[in-house]
């Protein structure tokens, strides 16, 4: 799947969140505001919000940061003790307001407000099923699909948790979503549990979302994943859980740990933080190199950065200081556009890499141009060596499961030899982690991750296999 972003940076889908009040006359919107903040790394594209109100869904969506999309005065309006909100980064659609979550949908027995984050193959097929039987469709993305589908099961069983189960059999791929489905909140993560989504309470309320984040945001208690193939069912103080057929394996994503998450999230029940120290640590071991000072390509691997620091003695020192006010999305039309973009979000301290010989710490390399722009920006600055060490092993294959990232013929590390991406990218030396050394960082059994785009190795059919497509 191909991406329009120059930065070589991987994105996801979205971040979720569903929060239910115990009390009628309380309004969640404002909370779910909080959550979607906290969760803002996860989607810069748009933002929505939708709550329940004596049977009458009410949304609000649009293009933009969480900051941007709302104010207090519709903060204010949203009335409602059980909504759901969203993040979003596209992966399957245009970035267009047609494509914002929430979606909602209003038929005779059934008002729905869905939000999704992740990726299925097939959703090329379901949905020319679904307008096939007369739905119309407003959006290009697969989480319409799934809505519509909820919806044409519902009509069959008038059952909520039959829709959704019989729904979710049919769908190949990564999901984790909320709902409110005639006033109950539903939250449901994929057999594989490839995305995560995590449950947290107080007295007063309870919230699922994407990362834990969401609850530090709102001073609540984070009490547990939602289990692969579960639908959590909250009506009020009444819940239930209910269970999907599911293999004997998960297929957690690696890049929700290395990149994806915030560090002080709680994902798949581990700490992200003290996978990413344990990866730096592994670096240090599989990469001894006698250097002057270790450098993180901020944010996300500075915790790796730090824990290379420790176990080698090498001192840790900021040479790359982050612009937090460029986003982290560009279109540039030129090579010259997207190396000025590039140093509009990096800059380097002269003082800390002039004449040193500098390691520098990525979390992954995709494509390798902002790689290699970097690397120029460092040597510019004086430094005497450079060598890149990258917390991912190499990347050889495309993600079809919610992360946009390159086509297989973009990739850098695609038929080339670690000598030849060294000096493409302009480097002394270059170290990727390996998948034993990955794995054992994470602390959860091979098996139990996907891996997909390290190994080619997925843990579903590919479209490539679905359509009867060479890749």
């Amino acid at each position: 799947m191909g991406r329009k972003n120059v930065q070589d940076e991987l994105q996801d889908k979205c971040g979720i969140v569903g929060i239910y009040s115990y009390e009628e006359s309380v309004d969640v919107a404002s909370w779910i505001y909080s959550g979607l903040y906290t969760l803002q790394h996860r989607g810069q594209e748009s933002a929505g919000i939708s709550v329940l109100k004596e049977g009458r869904i009410n949304t609000h969506v649009g293009m933009g940061l969480v900051s941007d999309v709302f104010d207090k005065d519709l903060i204010d309006i949203l009335n409602g003790n059980v909504g759901i909100g969203h993040v979003r980064y596209s992966t399957t659609g245009e970035s267009l307001v047609e494509n914002c979550q929430p979606f909602v949908e209003h038929e005779d027995d059934i008002i729905i407000a869905f939000a999704h984050n992740g990726d299925f193959v097939n959703s090329k097929l379901l949905r020319e099923d679904l307008m096939a039987s007369g739905y119309e469709f407003r959006s290009t993305t697969d989480s319409e699909v799934i809505c519509h589908m909820i919806i044409d099961e519902y009509n069959k069983t008038k059952d909520a948790i039959n829709a959704i189960q019989n729904t979710c059999q049919k769908l190949i791929g990564s999901y984790s979503f909320v709902a409110v489905i005639n006033g109950v909140l539903y939250a449901v993560r994929d057999p594989l549990g490839m995305k995560p989504l995590s449950l947290g309470r107080s007295e007063d309320f309870v919230v699922v979302a994407s990362e834990t984040v969401a609850f530090d945001s709102l001073d609540i208690e984070y009490e547990r994943s939602i289990e692969p193939g579960e639908i959590l069912e909250i009506n009020g103080k009444i819940e239930k859980s209910h269970k999907m057929p599911t293999p004997d394996h998960t297929a957690n994503c690696m890049f929700e740990y290395l990149y994806f998450a915030r560090p002080d999230s709680i994902i798949f029940d581990k700490s992200v933080y003290e996978v990413r120290l344990n990866v730096g640590k592994r670096l240090a071991q599989e990469y001894p190199i006698d250097a002057d000072v270790v450098i993180a390509v901020p944010d996300s691997s500075i915790p790796a950065t730090l824990a290379y620091s420790r176990a080698s003695g090498i001192p840790y020192a900021e040479g790359l200081i982050k612009n937090r006010y460029v986003g982290r999305t560009f279109i540039m039309p030129t090579q010259k556009d997207r190396d000025t973009a590039v140093k509009l979000k990096m800059n380097t301290v002269g003082s800390v890499l002039k004449d040193k010989r500098v390691i520098v710490i990525d979390d992954s390399v995709v494509r390798g141009t902002t790689s290699k722009t970097i690397i120029k920006m460092i040597r510019d600055a004086g430094a005497k060596e450079v060598h890149l060490l990258i917390g991912c092993p190499e990347i050889i294959s495309p993600c079809y499961y919610g992360i946009a990232m390159a086509t297989k013929e973009e990739l850098l590390a695609v038929d080339r030899t670690n000598e030849e991406i060294r000096d493409l990218i302009g480097v002394d030396s270059i170290g990727y982690i390996s998948i034993e050394g990955l794995v054992e960082s994470i602390g959860t059994p091979r098996k139990d991750l996907c891996l997909g785009c390290i190994t080619e190795e997925y843990p579903t059919i590919i479209p490539p296999e679905l359509y009867g497509k060479k890749e």
